[in-house]
């Protein structure tokens, strides 16, 4: 039994007339984007069959090392070579732009503005379904249409009213969270967290929010503090500390410093210095 041969690529070689339709090639593109904008011609591909395409430098200085393509064919048996495009395409060392990123992933915290809508998707992990558990451990959502609560009337006053949202953070987006707040300039590890007096666990005018983020992050509500109605984490920290003086050393009253070595001479009424006569501060024994 004979061997078999391994199987070989051959390179595919340009139709040579296809190829030297070098000035076919030029002329058609000068008569798209005018003589200014080629450059020299820097050779060709074989596509296909009697396919070839001609590359040429760009010349506009926006598309730098750019170039232009036009590709030529044949027709079978056929002499007469023509244009098929013409297309300007990226080099070796060309200037590409970024790779597209779709707009809600370009996203950054403050780009939002005045009137603009940001919805969340609805596969956002960051959020789950608001269930609560009823009756037998029966899971029910709070929001479905059906439950009997959709038929309750309004809020009594002083009672709150029932839940206006069908999505609550998961445990994904309580995480995120809870990185972007604590590496925040309102964690732990800013400046004036490191020269603050105490932590805000400590503090009076720290709100702690509900559920687990409760036991790492708390709301500010002093109005003299450069964290006032921001989230913060409880060792957080300022100066507005409410008992930064609490432990404080009470500062002593200073003395007075008097100088007893010499005296000023002042003029009183009915008393003339000039006729005065003063005795020593000091006297020796007689």
């Amino acid at each position: 039994m004979g061997a078999v041969s391994p199987t070989r690529t051959r390179t595919r070689e340009p139709d040579q007339a296809s190829a030297e339709a070098v000035d076919l090639a030029r002329d058609a593109l000068i008569a798209v984007v005018g003589a200014a904008q080629v450059g020299a011609h820097l050779g060709v591909q074989a596509e296909g069959e009697r396919i070839v395409t001609h590359l040429f430098e760009s010349a506009d200085p926006a598309y730098a090392g750019w170039r232009w393509a036009v590709t030529v064919v044949r027709a079978p048996r056929s002499k007469v070579v023509t244009v098929s495009e013409t297309v300007l395409l990226p080099g070796p060392a060309s200037l590409l732009a970024p790779d597209w990123v779709p707009w809600h992933e370009r996203l950054r915290p403050g780009d939002l503005g005045v009137g603009d809508l940001l919805p969340a998707p609805p596969d956002d992990e960051r959020l789950v379904p608001l269930v609560v558990l009823e009756g037998d451990d029966a899971v029910v959502d709070w929001f479905d249409p059906e439950a009997d609560d959709a038929d309750a009337g309004p809020a009594e006053p002083g009672e709150l009213p029932a839940p206006g949202r069908s999505r609550v953070l998961s445990a994904i987006g309580r995480d995120g969270a809870s990185d972007r707040w604590y590496t925040s300039e309102h964690g732990p590890r800013s400046p004036i967290a490191h020269a603050a007096p105490a932590h805000c666990a400590s503090c009076g005018f720290f709100l702690p929010l509900s559920g687990e983020l409760g036991r790492f992050f708390g709301a500010c509500a002093n109005a003299y503090a450069p964290d006032d109605g921001r989230v913060v984490s409880a060792d957080h920290g300022c100066g507005a500390h409410s008992e930064a003086m609490a432990d404080a050393v009470a500062a002593r009253t200073a003395v007075p410093v008097i100088d007893e070595f010499g005296y000023d001479l002042v003029e009183l009424p009915g008393i003339s210095v000039g006729e005065t006569v003063f005795e020593p501060l000091s006297r020796g024994a007689d």
